[in-house]
């Protein structure tokens, strides 16, 4: 799919407790006219309803099939242990999976964490669901290990939660299928990337258009009065810090000025800040 055939909208899919509200907001400020819709999506599947077509682009956990799906990390998150509010654990501000030898450690089949080896004593069955294990561990039943923010969405008055500074993270991340990336996806990674409503970065300009619809050429620019070329020897070393990267570093006839140019240009596009 090209940018061209993108639809006129966005779909966006999300997993369980990633928050999109900052960015969709964003969106619908810079692109009144593209209709963004959300649908949440269970983590294990996530990946699957991007293949299948069902979703522009999603806000996933890691890791993703790089194989089929390309993916931009955005943060990780802290992992906390989930427990009743007159628990033991909640004596200190924050533990590690030793202090947890003794507790029988709920691991629900929606796990994200991808422990290598569960810590504590596993419980008889494991949960359906991280909600299903919240609720056994309101029951006294057990302890849950979970992100953050998945920690927040299932939030109850009679648990709280404590970090677990060496339990595995979760990290979140955006995502899209290798072939389907659209303009419609590039705007979105502007978004989430910090990038201001005019940058084209990533963006081809489109081409100017007749009223039939035609492309219309550009118009030639001016060459300088009575043969002066300063104006062409600065417009050529904006290009060269756009296309030509290594020209612009160099510089040309050891013009200093104009290799600044050049660099300044090519650090926005990425590069690494020059120290003298």
């Amino acid at each position: 799919m090209t940018g061209s055939e993108a639809p006129p909208s966005f779909r966006l899919a999300y997993v369980p407790g990633v928050t999109p509200d900052k960015w969709v907001r964003i969106w619908n400020e810079r692109l009144p006219d593209v209709p963004l819709s959300l649908t949440q999506v269970p983590a294990a599947g996530a990946g699957g309803v991007l293949l299948d077509g069902d979703a522009d682009a999603g806000l996933l956990r890691l890791p993703v099939d790089r194989t089929v799906l390309s993916a931009i990390p955005l943060y990780t998150e802290t992992t906390v242990v989930l427990i009743p509010k007159d628990h033991l654990v909640t004596a200190a501000d924050e533990v590690t999976v030793e202090d947890l030898a003794d507790e029988i450690v709920l691991h629900p089949l929606d796990d994200v964490l991808g422990w290598e080896r569960l810590p504590g004593r596993p419980a008889l069955e494991r949960p359906a669901t991280t909600a299903d294990a919240v609720e056994l561990v309101a029951a006294g039943i057990g302890v849950l290990l979970v992100p953050l923010s998945l920690a927040r969405l299932h939030h109850r008055k009679d648990l709280t939660y404590r970090t677990v500074t060496d339990a595995p993270e979760s990290g979140v991340a955006l995502s899209w299928p290798e072939d389907a990336q659209t303009d419609r996806v590039e705007d979105f990674i502007g978004i989430v990337r910090g990038r201001t409503v005019n940058s084209t970065r990533g963006r081809q300009p489109e081409a100017a258009r007749s009223k039939d619809g035609r492309a219309e050429a550009s118009t030639p620019a001016r060459k300088p009065a009575g043969g002066r070329t300063g104006g062409a020897g600065a417009a050529g070393g904006k290009t060269g810090g756009k296309q030509t990267g290594g020209a612009a570093r160099r510089g040309t006839g050891g013009n200093r000025r104009g290799g600044s140019t050049g660099k300044g240009k090519g650090g926005g596009r990425g590069g690494r800040p020059h120290h003298r």
